[in-house]
């Protein structure tokens, strides 16, 4: 009998960020290996694994998704017990599969961190090869109750992406400015139009929910007393709560910078940095879940807007029905890429029983 807290903290002991996930891959193929799925596939774009029970491509397919990968900080996501729970899922599926009429596919993402990942299994075209009914994933939440289940209806996740706008202009001596193009002021109506984007028209006060446009870095210049700046550098993230809303809102800012450059004389360039798409749940398959989790008499939370951070999940939602789902890690727990925190064992089997009892339920 595998002691999966044992294993859990195995994985934690071993952080590999994004793109180097070596240890917890060959974690997973030797736990694989005690068992018999069907197919076995490693290194799947980058360090991921996936393994299918049944592999008949003419049978529907139900998949599981757990990511893999560490923070710079170590294990402060708790993609280790998402992995530990997947792999006591495939114990179970493993030993029952025999009485199913679909597949069961289940993947170990690696690079969710830097929303590389889910796109790089993808481009394998391992999972295009089945008829996928539906995909689940789940996040641990902390400050919600320990093993509750956390619904979004509809988007799960927010969509996101970092913007970074270059502004050249030309430098000159400082006492003779007006002979330079100094992009400060360009910066400085940026923001105060970006701030417009976050801020409730109607009370001045900050906006929480999306669409948001968080100021992250400027550079302005060089430090040096004789030199007028001459380049400017501003970056961005952005986020909304569906695609469609992220597509306007990544044109209105792009079309504000554009027009601020032209009326000030500067050179543009721009960049996106991880983008990540929105996590829009099938409603259907949200509900089901929220079903299958009263059957097994857990505690279901119906949260009433998405949560902000993003996850790239959203990926396979873009070619398969599917939902993501929260499992409560605690109310007092610290909070996700906190550095006191850790993956609470206590709820990895109420979650993989979830798993379980979705992978080898008839929708």
């Amino acid at each position: 009998m595998t002691d999966y807290t044992q294993l859990r903290h195995q994985l934690h002991a071993h952080p590999q960020t994004a793109g180097n996930e070596s240890f917890a891959h060959d974690t997973i193929v030797a736990h694989l290996q005690s068992l018999h799925p069907d197919r076995m596939e490693s290194h799947v774009g980058g360090y991921g694994v996936v393994a299918v029970w049944g592999n008949d491509p003419m049978r529907d397919t139900i998949a599981l998704r757990a990511d893999i990968d560490a923070l710079p900080i170590g294990h402060r996501c708790g993609h280790d017990g998402h992995t530990t729970i997947l792999l006591r899922t495939a114990d179970i599926i493993d030993s029952m599969f025999h009485g199913l009429r679909h597949n069961v596919l289940i993947v170990w993402q690696p690079a969710e961190e830097t929303g590389t990942g889910a796109q790089a299994i993808l481009d394998s075209g391992i999972l295009q090869q089945y008829r996928i009914r539906a995909i689940y994933g789940l996040h641990n939440l902390p400050g919600y109750d320990a093993g509750h289940v956390v619904l979004c209806r509809h988007t799960f996740a927010a969509a996101s992406t970092g913007l970074a706008y270059r502004l050249q202009g030309r430098p000159t001596h400082a006492s003779t400015p007006e002979l330079g193009i100094n992009p400060g002021l360009a910066v400085a109506e940026i923001v105060r139009r970006f701030d417009s984007i976050t801020t409730n028209p109607q009370t001045g006060a900050p906006n929480h929910g999306a669409p948001m446009a968080t100021l992250i870095c400027i550079r302005l210049g060089s430090p040096a007393f004789g030199t007028s700046a001459g380049d400017a550098e501003i970056m961005y993230t952005l986020r909304a709560f569906d695609n469609a809303s992220m597509q306007r809102l990544v044109d209105e800012t792009n079309a504000i910078v554009d027009q601020i450059a032209v009326q000030h004389g500067l050179t543009l360039s721009r960049t996106m940095h991880e983008p990540f798409r929105a996590t829009e749940n099938t409603p259907t398959l949200s509900d089901h879940i929220g079903t299958v989790a009263q059957r097994l008499g857990l505690t279901v939370v119906h949260r009433p807007e998405p949560f902000r951070w993003s996850e790239d999940f959203a990926n396979y939602l873009g070619l398969f029905p599917g939902a993501m789902f929260g499992i409560g890690a605690g109310t007092d727990h610290p909070e996700l890429h906190h550095p006191d925190y850790d993956f609470p064992d206590d709820i990895i089997v109420t979650a993989s029983d979830l798993f379980v009892a979705l992978a080898t339920d008839t929708i």
